[in-house]
C-alpha cells in the first residue's frame, strides 16, 4: 500500500508563499495521479491541483489558478505544491492523495496523507 507524507505547512501572511511537499513510498502504474486537496473548518474537502507521475499536464481549481503550481520529482517520488500570493481564504488542512484517474472528486483518490495545516493571516 502506498503511503504519503506531507510536510511544509505553517503560517504565512497574506501575499506570502509556502511550499508543500508530499513524499510517496512508491509510484505505481495503477495509481498514476497525484492530487492536492484542502479542507477548511466546516467545509467539504475541495480539489486544489493534480498531476500525473508520467505526464507533463497539470490541473488546477479555478480558485488557485495562477497562484499555485504543482510539480513533481520522480527521482524522489515527491510532489510539491508551491503556493504564492496566499490569501486568508487559503487557510485549510492540505492533503495529498494518490488516485487512479485525474479528477477533482475526492472519493476517486484512495490513498491519502495525514494532512498539513496552512494558515494565512490577513
Amino acid at each position: 500500500q502506498v503511503q504519503l507524507v506531507e510536510s511544509g505547512g505553517g503560517l504565512a501572511q497574506a501575499g506570502g508563499s509556502l511550499r508543500l511537499s508530499c513524499a510517496a513510498s512508491e509510484r505505481t502504474d495503477s495509481r498514476p495521479v497525484m492530487g492536492w486537496f484542502r479542507q477548511a473548518p466546516g467545509k467539504e474537502r475541495e480539489f486544489v491541483a493534480a498531476i500525473y507521475w508520467s505526464l507533463a499536464s497539470t490541473y488546477y481549481a479555478d480558485s488557485v489558478k495562477g497562484r499555485f503550481t504543482i510539480s513533481r520529482d520522480n527521482a524522489k517520488s515527491t510532489v510539491y505544491l508551491q503556493m504564492n500570493s496566499l490569501k486568508p481564504e487559503d487557510t485549510a488542512v492540505y492533503y495529498c492523495a494518490n488516485g487512479r484517474a485525474r479528477t477533482s472528486v475526492a472519493n476517486a483518490y484512495d490513498v491519502w496523507g495525514q494532512g498539513t495545516q496552512v494558515t494565512v493571516s490577513s
